[in-house]
């Protein structure tokens, strides 16, 4: 855990601080600026001024140089010296008395007039680095009394100084730090936290001066650093609480200091040093007859009793970098972080980024890549860097150079795993994994050819699955670089994802007809025949579209046509024409079928020439297979079927020229008869169906499909014409005996005809047609449905003659109600039968809106020889 943060450089040599007087020993320093002071045991001051000084390789040292020496004139060791720079006073404890000297000639200050210059019967004293007193040219100091069990508050100032707060202790204090209104004391038996302006008091933990020697240090606004019993290192804020985690250090430490992140404690024999952040040892450097350690300004100087030395922080950024290179990364972040409070916000930001960047490289040669991964993500790496280290993944174009000085010490992945393909194998796909969660991220922005190239090497080298979806999603990668590696791992499916990307469809195809011819083999779509027939069914190009489509016609035509069967109807894509495809496919007879089926069945284009041609074509086939001297029988009925179902539901065909083509063809009799039905030849249909076929059956069915688009009054003139056929038709050689009598076919056909459609036939008309021997019970359900249908008829249309007559009236209504006004009356208008004036409302309105009083009109009707019509209506006066 150890980690060389500090090196110790002495200041002041012991020839130059006492000569060849052997007795001299110091007791006290103080530091500030470049000027040093030294308290000795024999009453003198020495000042000196330090210079560093740093060497052409950078290793600092220090020159001192004496300025003057001064006795006080005490007899006794100088106990502590304290510098009021805005002052320019050394406050000093000597002898028990605390005074003035001036900093430059070091002579005592004497007292003003009316005022002292100096303290009696103190045994320590300290400054306050955090004052409440908002003047510049006065110190707030704080002095222990050796007679007394308080602790004093005084202000200092150039020639005296003045007593402002006295404030009492449960016992003797004997060391003490000030922050603010905050004492840090230690007693004789405990650590207390006292605010001198409230008097609130706060105990910390036991502490036995008489054992140890206390250690009270303030280290930062209102926190301070003790000497806790078992060797600890405690810390405590204004409040009493720690928020930091002690230190382990010796039991017998003499004096400590901070030096931020470090904690540096001097005992006997030992500097030590711990962390603040994670509470570890990381120095240890043997110092002996040390008793004196100080932070002043940042600067750690330690004395012993014969000379002056400064402990010299490394540069924080050195000390991160020697942990690194052991791979402490851990430690090296902690540092990094907390060296934040100590360096400019853009500097900081610069080292923190590069350090997290380093700490991901040492984590990902480790193959810690879940770590080095976070790290690369908060360091925002160039992810170039990481890409690097894979030879062969940057394009050839790429203008990217590593980082000076470098972020790592791999020359490439090869050096790295030291010939260990798993290794190998496992950085690969973590490189996968991290380039495809940030190719869509900022990261990326000013290399995304880079990345997009690299993962597109690495999914053909193993073979990803995520191949084909960089390709056909938007991408960056390289097309010089590209093609040879997708060649390389005959991953051409994918490099015509890559041409097609990159506006070369032409290349596209033809690489991918050649893998599908086997001139080139790759496995990736076992479809791929379809998927280059779908390809050319979406493309914009016209051009390619015609150049590609015979082949695809001759590998397959039923999948082929579908380049111009399944186009898609969009504004920008250009339409094939279909006469120009008709023309094409004249050499390709089963796709020429196809699409002429696409364009009658599916897309209902309504021109003549494209269904007489496909009728043509449905005919030539049918009668192909009945020349052939064995004809499967299944072909054919599928085939007229066909042909059957466009005569029946087309009606932009050529009628005549097709019933020329079959005009000798008995076999297609039913075929005949439909085009009879669409000129409308419906005697000659049915002469064919009933005579020639005797398939009354289709008989009835052709007269359903013939009126099924008109009126019912066609469809009834249909029926009586195949009824008269059925009849007129009937011979004696025909009949057979039946439960009734003897009947022909032809009979049994018209009876059954008149049973099933009864409703559909002219009752009347029907029995005048009827042979005078046909029994009724033969009829019977005919006659039965006639008489319903009749009745219905007839009940039908009273309920109509009902309710017109009902709308009628309702009308009438609403047009008198329409036309009605209101009739005023009042006491000044006078009757116009009688003259006299209405005295009640109740009146009645002659033709015309004339008012008059019901008795009048009554006696008029019946004086009147004719009645005449009355309206009764309500007014409101």
């Amino acid at each position: 855990m150890s980690v060389k943060a500090f090196e110790l450089v002495p200041a002041v040599e012991r020839d130059l601080l006492m000569g060849d007087k052997a007795r001299i020993n110091i007791e006290c320093i103080e530091c500030c600026g470049k000027h040093l002071y030294v308290g000795t045991n024999d009453c003198f001051i020495h000042h000196f001024l330090l210079d560093e000084v740093t060497s052409s390789k950078g290793k600092l040292s220090y020159s001192a140089q004496k300025l003057l020496h001064k006795y006080l004139g005490l007899k006794k060791p100088v106990a502590e010296l304290r510098a009021a720079s805005a002052l320019e006073r050394l406050i000093v404890l000597c002898d028990g008395i605390v005074f003035l000297v001036d900093m430059v000639t070091l002579e005592t200050v004497p007292s003003a007039a009316g005022g002292g210059a100096k303290i009696r019967s103190v045994t320590a004293f300290c400054i306050n680095e955090n004052p409440v007193n908002g003047d510049p040219f006065c110190v707030e100091m704080c002095v222990l009394s050796s007679k007394r069990r308080t602790v004093q508050i005084y202000m200092v100032y150039e020639d005296r100084v003045q007593l402002v707060k006295e404030v009492t202790t449960p016992e003797q204090p004997c060391a003490v730090s000030l922050d603010g209104y905050f004492l840090c004391l230690a007693l004789t038996t405990q650590y207390m936290i006292l605010n001198y302006n409230t008097g609130a008091s706060q105990d910390l933990f036991p502490y036995n001066s008489e054992e140890r020697r206390p250690i009270v240090k303030r280290i930062s606004r209102e926190e301070f650093l003790l000497a806790a019993p078992g060797g600890l290192g405690m810390f405590a804020n204004a409040e009493g609480i720690s928020q930091r985690a002690p230190v382990n250090w010796s039991e017998s430490v003499i004096g400590a200091a901070v030096c931020f992140p470090y904690v540096v404690a001097l005992d006997e024999s030992f500097i030590t040093i711990h962390s603040m952040l994670d509470q570890q040892l990381k120095q240890t450097l043997s110092f002996r007859d040390g008793h004196i350690l100080q932070d002043f300004e940042g600067k750690v100087i330690l004395a012993s009793t014969k000379a002056v030395y400064v402990l010299v922080p490394l540069p924080l950024e050195r000390q991160i970098q020697d942990l690194l290179a052991g791979h402490r990364v851990e430690e090296a972040l902690i540092l990094t972080e907390g060296a934040q409070r100590n360096i400019p916000k853009d500097k900081f930001q610069i080292l923190h980024k590069r350090i997290l960047q380093q700490a991901g490289f040492i984590q990902f040669g480790q193959l810690q890549f879940l770590e080095a991964k976070e790290h690369f993500r908060k360091g925002q790496l160039d992810v170039r860097e990481l890409i690097s280290l894979y030879p062969l993944l940057l394009p050839a174009s790429s203008s990217f150079t590593r980082c000076h000085p470098p972020l790592h010490e791999f020359a490439d992945l090869n050096h790295l795993a030291q010939g260990d393909q798993e290794k190998v194998l496992r950085c690969k796909k973590f490189l996968i994994s991290y380039l495809g969660e940030v190719r869509s991220t900022e990261v990326v922005n000013g290399c995304r050819e880079d990345v997009d190239t690299a993962l597109l090497k690495l999914y053909a080298e193993q073979d990803h699955d995520s191949l084909l979806d960089l390709l056909a999603s938007d991408n960056a990668c390289v097309l010089a670089d590209s093609v040879p590696w997708l060649e390389k791992y005959h991953k051409y499916f994918a490099l015509g994802l890559l041409y097609h990307y990159n506006g070369q469809d032409s290349a596209a195809v033809q690489l991918w007809i050649r893998v599908v011819d086997g001139d080139l083999q790759d496995s990736t779509r076992s479809d791929l025949y379809e998927y280059i027939v779908d390809f050319l069914c979406f493309s914009s190009n016209l051009d390619l579209v015609w150049k590609y489509a015979d082949w695809a016609l001759q590998k397959d035509p039923t999948i082929g046509v579908h380049v111009f069967t399944k186009r898609p109807a969009r504004k920008d894509q250009p339409e094939t024409n279909p006469d120009d495809v008709i023309t094409y496919l004249g050499k390709h007879g089963q796709a020429l079928l196809l699409y002429l089926e696409h364009l009658v069945l599916e897309r209902r284009i309504q021109k003549e020439k494209f269904h007489t041609h496909l009728a043509v074509m449905y005919l030539d086939r049918v009668l192909s297979l009945l020349s052939e001297s064995s004809t499967d029988e299944e072909q054919l009925t599928k085939a007229r079927e066909r042909l059957q179902a466009l005569l029946r539901e087309s009606n932009f065909y050529r009628v005549q020229f097709l019933l020329g083509k079959m005009e000798n063809c008995e076999q297609l009799l039913l075929e005949r008869a439909t085009l009879h039905g669409k000129l409308e030849e419906h005697d000659k249909a049915l002469h064919i169906l009933v005579h020639k076929l005797r398939d009354f059956s289709s008989a009835e069915a052709f007269c359903i499909w013939a009126s099924s688009c008109r009126d019912s009054e066609y469809r009834q003139q249909l029926f009586h014409l195949l009824l008269g056929v059925y009849l007129d038709g009937s011979l004696p050689g025909d009949a057979q005996t039946a439960a009734g009598g003897g009947t022909g076919e032809l009979e049994m056909a018209a009876v059954d005809l008149l049973n099933r459609h009864g409703e559909v036939f002219d009752a009347v008309r029907v029995l005048r047609m009827l042979p005078e021997g046909w029994s009724l019970q033969l009829l019977r359900p005919f006659l039965g449905r006639a008489v319903r249908a009749s009745m219905h008829a007839c009940r039908t249309s009273q309920i109509a003659l009902g309710l017109a007559h009902s709308e009628n009236v309702q009308l009438l209504h609403d047009r008198l109600k329409e036309r009605k006004k209101p009739i005023f009356v009042s006491e000044k208008k006078g009757c116009h039968l009688c003259h006299n004036t209405f005295s009640e409302p109740a009146v009645v309105c002659l033709p015309g809106g004339v008012p008059v009083h019901t008795h009048c009109v009554a006696q008029r009707v019946r004086d009147s020889p004719t009645k005449r019509q009355l309206t009764n209506s309500s007014n409101h006066t």
